[in-house]
């Protein structure tokens, strides 16, 4: 059976998956707890070392899941009478089919979840968030962006059942990758975010930082701190970046179950490789076209080349061209390094 008939087979249905959802999440929240509440108890600047390891031990962990998964999947499909009596139907093309969509989802949501940094970058400098209250407002914001991401992924599955609305997100992602190709880098204005001002408008913050609390009492009154602000306007962001990356990924996936799991595991290795590159995000001054290319591509994969393709495009192709343009964009920024403005000494 081929990839494209694959590609209209519902390999995890949810109602036969639900209890897998649910221990992944369970499981997901263990994590965070254990991360939170033992790793990172104390506020402390994660240093580059640390990050690198943890980098390591969330990269370590989805490729771990991927390969259970798809040893899981070897190992389940043949038990599916469903599966098995449909003509054609390969188990262990459809298990290798399941583990390489996961890691081509996970690489390309890793890569556009790179594109926040830049946002975070500024959003800690404009609120002044020391580099050890960092984490914790990062550890916050991903609870946050975990819920928004299920719902979006939730409500994208069942749109994608709909041709019309494949070509609508397809068109999506190319206008939007073009328009990240051309725009110039424009500066976070946090203080414009229509939430934040209504926030603002109903809830009292107070100027100064309270440590790593959210609320604080003062004058008998309680107010939020800028650890807060920052926090909300953080999750706006994501919700914004969502609605790029989960169409996006939709077009390498059709099954919910890989979605979730890969866009999930992207985001658990957002903070680590945030504190790793925070530094260093400025040399990459060309990832932002290397990311509107693959928009472009992912688009144009939803729109006309799953079609070219006999239905869909081959998998280990799209994966190649996204490391490819990836790799292309970081390498050239360090050949070819952004020069510093020049600064005007009034000709002295």
């Amino acid at each position: 059976m081929s990839p494209a008939a694959l590609q209209s087979i519902r390999l995890f249905p949810f109602e036969n998956y639900w209890w897998f959802y649910l221990g992944f999440t369970l499981l997901v929240i263990g994590l965070l707890a254990l991360d939170l509440g033992v790793f990172h108890r104390k506020a402390h600047a994660v240093g580059m070392k640390e990050a690198g390891v943890w980098v390591c031990i969330w990269v370590s962990l989805a490729m771990l899941f991927n390969f259970g998964l798809y040893h899981y999947s070897m190992w389940r499909f043949p038990q599916v009478e469903e599966l098995m009596a449909i003509p054609g139907f390969d188990p262990l093309v459809a298990a290798k089919q399941v583990a390489l969509e996961f890691l081509t989802g996970y690489i390309l949501e890793e890569s556009l979840s790179v594109d926040n940094m830049f946002v975070f970058v500024v959003v800690f400098r404009y609120f002044a968030i020391p580099r050890e209250l960092q984490h914790r407002v990062l550890f916050f914001g991903i609870l946050g962006a975990l819920i928004f991401r299920g719902a979006f992924i939730a409500l994208g599955s069942v749109l994608i059942q709909y041709q019309w609305m494949l070509i609508l997100f397809g068109v999506f992602l190319i206008v939007t990758g073009a328009k990240m190709m051309f725009s110039s880098d424009e500066e976070v204005h946090p203080e414009k975010n229509f939430i934040i001002r209504l926030f603002r408008k109903y809830v009292p913050v107070t100027p100064r930082l309270h440590g790593q609390k959210f609320f604080v009492i003062e004058d008998g009154q309680r107010m939020a701190t800028p650890l807060l602000v920052c926090l909300l306007f953080l999750e706006m962001t994501d919700i914004l970046f969502a609605v790029d990356s989960v169409p996006a990924i939709f077009a390498v996936t059709r099954e919910p179950l890989i979605v979730y799991t890969s866009n999930v595991f992207a985001i658990l290795g957002l903070r680590s490789l945030f504190f790793l590159l925070a530094g260093a995000v400025h040399l990459f001054h060309m990832l932002k076209y290397g990311l509107s290319i693959v928009l472009i591509f992912v688009g144009l994969k939803m729109v006309w080349l799953n079609k070219l393709y006999g239905g869909h495009f081959p998998i280990t192709l799209s994966l190649g061209i996204i490391l490819g343009v990836i790799a292309a964009s970081i390498v050239l920024s360090l050949i070819f390094p952004k020069k510093a403005p020049v600064e005007d000494n009034g000709g002295v």
